[in-house]
């Protein structure tokens, strides 16, 4: 028993703490979708940034409020466990102080309270006053453990009413929290439905943007597909051995590389996607759109040599090769690198664009390949 008693208040107080910093990281994320929210065209007309803004937005407010009501039962157990320990503390104090209690109204130490030197004096002999001496030195010790004992259990009881006065305070704050953000989640989801039927009274606009945007993907993967094959056909089996170590070192990392922008989320899936508000249409993403703040820069997620750049759409394109593997990073505007540089995980790569025909949207279009094959981004990113 006395093992679980010291193990259980560290894992719940661990819980607790986790909780509590996996809120804070929700709510900076919320605070990142408002200011890109904030950064759309300042009018009430719907659009699909708006949308997969709000969208975003509902999906991190749920998010934030599961995760509240966890943290609000944690807490919950960790002041019952508390409370449970208080209670046990305040027994043995109490049985303590009994005991101490009894230790006075004894007749030896009664007698040796009155008076001391005739306690010795009384001895019978040598060898009995000598065990006297011995047994007041005992008895004096004794004592002097009982009143610690009883001291540290006092401390022990504040230091758990402190505790459970901390909890209590987070609690209440947690559901100030929880109420703001669901007040918050019910006006957006209003919103999201008002926008929706906006927006589908639009379907014939929305349909042919989004062919002339399928369009346009179509020619940027055709360009990166033709580089990237006359690369592997080029480079095919002729890896050299720092290469070889670079791709190995790139696919240990799966799942743990840097996100390519500093900030922001990722709103478009790789592969087969509805269409966000078109019944009967589906978009095929060969990798994944992230979206972030105006005046954000795309970065190299490892280490790698630029292999390509060229232009699509007005837009910059820059291909960076590690090894066997390849990064590519849409949607730039202006470059700090050139083709052949040397680049370490994390360094600038360009600007991305901000569109101010599109609400301000500012997304990078980011795929991973391995030599001709087109992997789903988000498996390597860390989460």
């Amino acid at each position: 028993m006395a093992i679980c008693l010291t193990v259980i208040p560290v894992l719940q107080a661990q819980s607790v703490k986790d909780l509590q910093k996996q809120r804070q990281q929700t709510q900076k994320q919320l605070e990142e979708t408002s200011k890109m929210l904030s950064q759309t065209k300042k009018n009430e007309t719907a659009t699909l940034n708006k949308l997969d803004l709000l969208s975003k937005d509902i999906s991190t407010r749920k998010q934030l409020i599961s995760g509240i009501n966890t943290e609000i039962r944690a807490l919950d157990q960790e002041m019952t466990y508390l409370s449970r320990q208080k209670d046990t503390l305040q027994r043995e104090l109490t049985n303590l102080k009994n005991d101490y209690a009894n230790l006075v109204r004894q007749t030896h130490f009664a007698q040796m309270q009155q008076s001391p030197l005739l306690f010795l004096l009384s001895s019978d002999n040598f060898t009995q006053l000598l065990r006297r001496i011995r047994y007041m030195q005992e008895f004096a010790g004794y004592r002097k453990q009982q009143v610690s004992l009883i001291e540290q259990k006092k401390h022990d009881i504040e230091q758990k009413n402190t505790e459970l006065q901390e909890n209590r305070r987070d609690r209440q704050s947690a559901l100030q929290v929880q109420k703001r953000e669901q007040e918050n989640l019910t006006r957006d989801e209003r919103k999201q439905k008002k926008m929706l039927q906006e927006l589908q009274k639009k379907e014939k606009d929305l349909l042919a943007q989004q062919k002339k945007q399928q369009k346009r993907m179509n020619e940027l993967n055709k360009k990166i597909d033709d580089l990237i094959n006359k690369d592997v056909k080029r480079t095919a089996n002729t890896l050299t051995k720092e290469e070889k170590l670079l791709a190995g070192g790139f696919e240990k990392n799966k799942g743990r590389l840097p996100w390519p922008t500093e900030k922001g989320f990722i709103s478009g899936q790789f592969g087969i996607q509805q269409h966000p508000t078109l019944a009967h249409v589906t978009v095929n993403n060969r990798g994944v759109y992230i979206q972030t703040t105006a005046g954000s820069n795309a970065r190299s997620v490892y280490e790698g040599e630029v292999s390509a750049i060229f232009v699509s759409d007005g837009q910059n394109v820059v291909i960076v090769k590690h090894g066997n593997y390849r990064t590519v990073y849409s949607n730039l505007t202006t470059l700090y690198v050139k083709t052949g540089d040397k680049l370490t995980a994390k360094q600038k790569i360009g600007k991305i664009y901000t569109d101010p025909e599109n609400d301000n949207k500012t997304e990078l279009f980011f795929q991973v390949r391995k030599d001709t094959d087109v992997l789903d981004p988000s498996l390597w990113l860390t989460q």
